[in-house]
């Protein structure tokens, strides 16, 4: 891929992150709704901040990306790649003070699996995830690889709450379980082994939501599938949704998708 387009993409979430943080520091509130975006829900000002980011930057940018994000929906610049960008996954975590959410940021032409390259930034922490497909992953610089095997003591990230489903609540009584409100980061988690599992039951994720998340965990040695155990793969659109099942490795996937 070309570096000047990966360059592009570190840019847009390098200033995604601190703009917010200048923001916050100034005690400015981010939380109000100002609209509904490009995939039917509200949009809050704090995501419209980091879009209107990714937005002046591929304006800008001499090599032409179109831009598929939740708010706008798609911008077609008649470019060989898009960015499928998540402006901040988690925003009920920012705007209530929680400190879990990101920018997701991924480079790919038609589906899924045609994404190449993903950065997940915790804006709370500074914190970087980057993956280039075939390149490996890395955390902060550091390459990363998911562990042979899980923790004696499975720890999984569930989503909970009004999301929850059947398939998912077989798991909240077993180990130890955490929902933490932001699938790009939690899937970055088990990439790093923080986490041993995340499980998103329902049919409820946009590919904005997991693009760049997926392709770091598959390059760190963890898999990514959904919740029937099919290799999962989807369009580049705000139309489908898909459940997400994300593991460390296939022994343990294999062993969730057949309950």
């Amino acid at each position: 891929m070309n570096s000047e387009v990966k360059e592009i993409a570190l840019k847009i979430t390098k200033s995604i992150y601190r703009k917010i943080r200048s923001l916050q520091s100034q005690g400015i509130n981010l939380g109000r709704n100002i609209g509904i975006g490009a995939d039917g829900t509200p949009t809050e000002y704090i995501d419209k901040i980091a879009e209107d980011i990714a937005i002046r930057y591929i304006k800008k940018s001499k090599i032409p990306v179109n831009l598929l994000s939740e708010e706008v929906g798609y911008i077609d610049r008649d470019g060989e790649y898009t960015f499928v960008l998540d402006p901040i996954d988690g925003t009920r975590n920012a705007i209530r003070g929680i400190p879990f959410y990101s920018t997701s940021l991924a480079i790919g032409r038609d589906t899924l699996d045609s994404v190449e390259y993903g950065i997940v930034l915790n804006i709370p922490t500074g914190d970087i995830f980057i993956a280039e497909k075939g390149h490996g992953a890395y955390f902060n610089n550091k390459q990363i690889f998911t562990p042979d095997h899980p923790s004696s003591s499975i720890l999984s990230s569930l989503n909970l709450g009004r999301n929850v489903d059947d398939f998912t609540l077989q798991f909240v009584k077993k180990d130890n379980v955490r929902s933490l409100g932001a699938a790009s980061l939690e899937m970055s988690m088990v990439a790093i082994g923080a986490v041993d599992f995340y499980i998103m039951g329902r049919e409820y994720l946009r590919v904005t939501d997991i693009a760049a998340s997926t392709l770091i965990l598959r390059e760190a040695g963890g898999v990514v599938r959904n919740r029937r155990g099919d290799e999962l793969d989807m369009p580049l659109n705000l139309d489908e949704r898909t459940s997400v099942v994300a593991a460390c490795n296939e022994f343990l996937l294999n062993k969730i998708v057949s309950l």
